[in-house]
């Protein structure tokens, strides 16, 4: 694949944070991952898109950033872990970037597949749809749209076992459409 085909985050932020508001995305863009590769080796490329890394996972806090000058920080507690380890495989199986238009999009997609027992994806879901709306309503809508006809992760747990499935044949089993917008 092209190195175009894999667009870089445009800003640095803290190892562990997610600001999507300091990237830039083009209407409608999506983070490509092949169909032959691993969620890990998916999940790899993810976090090297998304200048996140696996620390997010232990981190006591989880930096967020509006801009440039805001931040704020959350508690990374163990019902945000357990979501956001799902949480980032389906924006390897989506495909939906974490610019604020593409989490707005990941929010309503999980919401309307269902966040099952995951109470804080249900929490940080929603209100990342509702600043989606704000920012790309169509996108959010088409992607809750999405949400209702596929399914997602929340209903398994995190395992090697899961890591080592191909992204086409998780995305197969959960009838993701990666091209579907």
């Amino acid at each position: 694949m092209s190195p175009h085909a894999y667009p870089e985050a445009s800003a640095a932020r803290e190892s562990n944070g997610r600001s999507p508001a300091t990237q830039a995305a083009s209407p409608g863009e999506r983070w490509l991952y092949p169909a032959s590769a691993t969620l890990r080796e998916g999940r790899a490329l993810y976090f090297q898109r998304a200048g996140f890394d696996a620390s997010t996972y232990t981190d006591r806090w989880v930096v967020l950033r509006v801009g440039k000058r805001f931040s704020f920080r959350i508690p990374n507690t163990s019902g945000r872990v357990r979501a956001i380890r799902l949480h980032d495989l389906h924006h390897v199986l989506t495909g939906f970037p974490t610019t604020w238009a593409g989490e707005g999009e990941i929010g309503a997609f999980e919401l309307a597949s269902g966040c099952r027992d995951h109470w804080a994806a249900w929490y940080l879901n929603f209100s990342a749809a509702v600043i989606g709306m704000f920012v790309a309503p169509r996108r959010v809508l088409l992607a809750f749209r999405r949400g209702r006809r596929q399914r997602n992760l929340y209903g398994e747990e995190f395992s090697d076992a899961l890591l080592d499935e191909t992204i086409g044949a998780a995305r197969a089993r959960l009838a993701i459409d990666a091209a579907t917008s």
